[in-house]
């Protein structure tokens, strides 16, 4: 029998020393990210692509939003904006609001839960329309499709866009790159939006991968009004820092031991297929460096939003591209309906009053 004791003083484990590990940097993947050392002492890093979401809680203080941070940063690190993008959604204000103006996002971060909504229906209608260009080109995933964009570009025979609007020369096909969608607060998220959220993030997770978009989901609060059985269902990676109770640890591993854990980035990471969690010590990342790598992030160019993302037109005219024929209002059949139950109801009272007189 082994029992474990905790050393005197902690050894904390810098994100910089991940990054310049061998095991990081013979990481081929773009969406590689750097989770932390394992007992051993040796680093452990992750590839999100393969994951292909990822599930986080844990308290306040346990270090749950500094071990996201150092996700970002490490893709920051490996990714281009033409190879990887981000959709950044921060309830409280504080924690993802540093990146905004980084040429990697897709719109600024976004704290209006309103906008969170819209911004997950684009996600949404991205993913159908990317799931179109695969079948169009006859690739199953996204590294197929910009590989056979790229071949046939050298071949001087560019693929051609299916849902160009300029049917008489349609522009040809370019390099799609991969989206990452960071929710910070999974719980305010559920608090007010709780319908659509839900259904968008399961849609999201059990078909996006093959389109390129991946999700990291962090919360608080992992209970179960929180982290629903339809999210659990379709997101099996899930890392765990100290939560409150044996319940709560329940909830994120389906097993006991997150309650047990000892704060400041010591975590329990579940993949796939395992039936163990591994121990790690999560990566720390000051505000200082993290200001630092902004900095000259956004120095190198200037920010690249897509327009109407947060409003619903993006969602809207993405949507109309990939199925030009489709209502454009999810709310017209119920307009019709309740519009003919009044009419109904219109004639009865009329025929009642006539009665009457």
């Amino acid at each position: 029998m082994g029992i474990e004791l905790p050393n005197d003083k902690r050894q904390d484990v810098m994100l910089s020393e991940i990054l310049s590990s061998p095991v990081f940097a013979e990481a081929k993947s773009k969406l590689t990210v750097a989770l932390g050392k394992d007992i051993a002492g040796t680093p452990v890093v992750g590839d999100l692509a393969k994951m292909p979401h990822l599930l986080v809680a844990g308290m306040t203080g346990s270090g749950k939003s500094v071990g996201v941070n150092g996700m970002i940063m490490s893709m920051l690190f490996k990714a281009t904006p033409e190879e990887v993008r981000f959709i950044m959604i921060d309830p409280k204000m504080l924690e993802l609001s540093i990146y905004d103006g980084i040429p990697h996002l897709l719109c600024p971060v976004v704290t209006d839960m309103r906008e969170a909504g819209q911004a997950l229906n684009w996600c949404v209608a991205e993913m159908e329309k990317r799931y179109r260009l695969l079948s169009h080109a006859g690739v199953r995933n996204l590294e197929g499709f910009n590989q056979k964009v790229e071949q046939a570009k050298a071949a001087g025979k560019p693929l051609l866009n299916p849902f160009s609007l300029n049917l008489d020369e349609p522009e040809p096909l370019e390099k799609l790159p991969m989206i990452v969608v960071v929710i910070d607060e999974l719980a305010d998220l559920m608090m007010t939006e709780r319908k659509a959220v839900e259904q968008q993030i399961a849609r999201l997770a059990q078909k996006a991968r093959a389109a390129g978009i991946h999700m990291i989901v962090a919360t608080q609060r992992p209970s179960v009004d929180v982290v629903t059985g339809l999210i659990k269902a379709n997101i099996p990676t899930r890392m765990a820092f100290t939560v409150q109770s044996k319940i709560d640890s329940r909830t994120i591993l389906d097993q006991m031991g997150a309650d047990e854990l000892l704060k400041y980035g010591d975590s329990l990471f579940l993949q796939p297929g395992s039936a163990e969690p591994t121990r790690l010590q999560g990566t720390f990342v000051s505000d200082g460096e993290v200001h630092q790598v902004v900095n000259y992030v956004k120095s190198q160019a200037p920010a690249d939003y897509i327009e109407g993302l947060l409003s619903g037109e993006a969602a809207l005219e993405t949507a109309n591209i990939v199925n030009p024929n489709a209502d454009s209002d999810e709310l017209f059949d119920q307009a019709v309906a309740y519009v003919w139950k009044a009419k109904n109801l219109h004639f009865v009272f009329a025929a009642a009053v006539a009665y009457r007189l």
